[in-house]
């Protein structure tokens, strides 16, 4: 491959790297780019957490052996490629590691290799941040040149430092959209919670003041109204700025509960240090589960359990209420329990719903951290 041929790759892939945006659309769009321009035939992209899990989000021309049960053998289970990189072992690209999937597959006789024996294996990364392996082939081929390995290190370049934008971007975004939930809760307490406020206290001056029983009815209600309301944008104003929250996530749900007059009984196993993006999460979902309690469960008392490990974050809201009918093999009843399980499983967690007529309520989040 000439040096100019090389260069007009790098372009082509420099420019799909910058347009994008969305982390598992850019990477399925580079590599279909790569195999095309380079005439391989065969790719996939595995992205590695810290906690050594990998997850395959990009997918070229895979071989019936590797594509069957949705992907199973690709999902699961350990390689050498991977056990390489988590051992560091693995800092540019290998001039062919004899793949273990493929050679499981044979021996399983799981499906067609189509002739796919072997694959060159490339970190991604971009200065001391690593975030998986590229990994190309194609049928009957067992080597790579050099050139063409110093081709895919400059591509695997190009892909980290387009990943580490894109994690920048993606951190950007949400500490921006902190910033205006903040914005708009100051902006409630500063003018409608005070007008209610105002007008509460003008209802109650207009009951006083009142000799006739049908006015003084009329006042009563409207100050109703008007403390009902300021109960509402006060558990807004908890929701779009969590007070508390600065000093962890048991505080800050502790003073929610407070404020909705639900008395909270607590329990906690092991301390840990949880990132902005769970502690956020665990608190949309703390908040709507409280909230549920407060206006479905018919009872002023909840339990709250945490417990932290290393590797995870578990956390149970329940409640001895009236309960209701609920069964796991349909679909999930309400907007904010959907909300509380797409939270969760956005975090790659679990989430599990127990209820029953006068059995009260059970909520469990399991996040890994």
């Amino acid at each position: 491959m000439s040096r100019y041929n090389e260069i007009a790759i790098l372009k082509e892939i420099a420019e799909l790297l910058n347009e994008g945006t969305d982390m598992k659309v850019v990477l399925s769009e580079v590599l279909t780019k790569l195999l095309n321009v380079t005439g391989l035939h065969t790719g996939w992209i595995f992205l590695i957490d810290e906690r050594g899990n990998h997850q395959l989000v990009a997918h070229e021309s895979l071989p019936p052996a590797l594509t069957s049960n949705n992907h199973h053998r690709m999902c699961q289970g350990d390689c050498w490629c991977v056990n390489r990189y988590h051992k560091r072992k693995l800092t540019k690209a290998s001039n062919i590691i004899e793949c273990k999937r493929i050679e499981d597959a044979v021996a399983e006789k799981a499906g067609k290799t189509c002739d796919l024996t072997h694959h060159a294996t490339v970190p991604l990364g971009a200065g001391d941040e690593r975030f998986g392996l590229l990994n190309v082939g194609s049928p009957n081929k067992a080597h790579f040149q050099p050139e063409e390995l110093a081709l895919l290190e400059a591509i695997a370049f190009q892909i980290g430092t387009s990943l580490k934008r894109i994690k920048l971007t993606q951190r950007e975004q949400e500490t921006a959209l902190i910033a205006e939930r903040n914005r708009l809760a100051r902006d409630l307490h500063d003018s409608v919670n005070q007008l209610l406020f105002s007008l509460s206290l003008t209802a109650r001056a207009g009951v006083e003041m009142s000799e006739e029983k049908e006015v003084k009815q009329t006042f009563s209600y409207l100050q109703d109204l008007a403390q009902e309301a300021l109960g509402e944008m006060k558990a807004l104003i908890w929701q779009m700025r969590p007070q508390g929250l600065e000093n962890g996530i048991i505080s800050s749900l502790t003073g929610y509960a407070d404020m909705l007059g639900l008395a909270v009984d607590i329990k906690l196993n092991g301390v840990v240090c949880l990132s902005g993006r769970v502690e956020e999460a665990l608190w949309r979902i703390g908040q709507e589960a409280l909230a549920n309690c407060k206006k479905h469960a018919q009872t002023s008392e909840v339990a709250l359990m945490f417990h932290f490990s290393k590797e995870s974050v578990l956390m149970i809201i329940e409640d001895k209420g009236c309960g209701f009918n609920y069964d796991p093999n349909l679909e999930i009843p309400s907007l904010g329990l959907k909300n509380m399980k797409a939270r969760t499983e956005a975090l790659d967690g679990s989430f599990c719903l127990t209820s029953a007529p006068g059995s009260g309520t059970k909520i469990e989040i399991h996040i890994p951290i």
